[in-house]
């Protein structure tokens, strides 16, 4: 399976992003995929699951100005962050979310939010 996340790049505090994540197999039985990121020096975290059944749940981070959504159709899964915070810089990955067990990571998209 491959990850391929994109749509990061520089942004104003206050602005937004939407990131995209096409998977390399059909994603209609995956149960739940993830938004994750990882910042400089710190670990990596789930910030947005969306399930079979398009369910959101999100870190409390991002609640109220992230949406997370998948198209089975394209087998891709999207993030629409909205009043973006300098916090939010990071480094974004899609995938999985399965009791620790991950496909290979991709390279994810870098988000730089500053002024």
């Amino acid at each position: 399976v491959q990850l391929q996340a994109s749509g990061g790049g520089l942004v104003q505090p206050g602005g937004s992003l939407r990131l995209s994540c096409a998977v390399s197999r059909t994603i209609f039985s995956i149960r739940n995929m993830g938004w994750y990121r990882q910042a400089p020096g710190k670990q990596r975290e789930l910030v947005a699951t969306i399930t079979s059944d398009f369910t959101a749940s999100y870190a409390d981070s991002v609640k109220d100005r992230f949406t997370i959504f998948r198209d089975n159709a394209k087998n891709t899964v999207y993030l629409r962050m909205n009043s973006l915070k300098p916090e939010d810089t990071a480094v974004y990955y899609c995938n999985r979310v399965r009791d620790g067990t991950y496909f290979p990571w991709g390279q994810g998209t870098q988000v730089t939010v500053s002024s």
